[in-house]
């Protein structure tokens, strides 16, 4: 009995509930969960925040890379930006770029 549940518990697992496959997020939306806070997760921003959903993927990938060359030391966006290579950068931007 006890052997019969493990491997029933371990299926489940496996599979998600109910034999439903694990859902695969959006592209960019786990290296993206970093802007989350302020900019929130559909890109709108709050208060003082930039919002991101609309704009180009070109436009927020440019501003990524500025914020990045220029390693401001000590400021909030240049300290994520640096966190990121360019391909990263790319898929954030393209995520929030989705975003309407």
């Amino acid at each position: 009995m006890k052997k019969t549940l493990v491997i029933t518990l371990a299926a489940v697992g496996a599979t998600g509930a109910l034999g439903q496959q694990p859902q695969t997020p959006p592209a960019g939306r786990l290296l993206a969960s970093n802007c989350f806070q302020c900019h929130g997760t559909d890109g709108k921003g709050s208060g003082t925040f930039e919002r991101l959903a609309g704009k180009s993927s070109n436009e927020i990938y440019n501003e990524l890379r500025e914020m990045k060359a220029e390693n401001k030391r000590g400021e909030i966006m240049t300290i994520h930006a640096v966190g990121y290579t360019d391909v990263q950068l790319r898929a954030i931007a393209d995520y929030f770029a989705r975003q309407r």
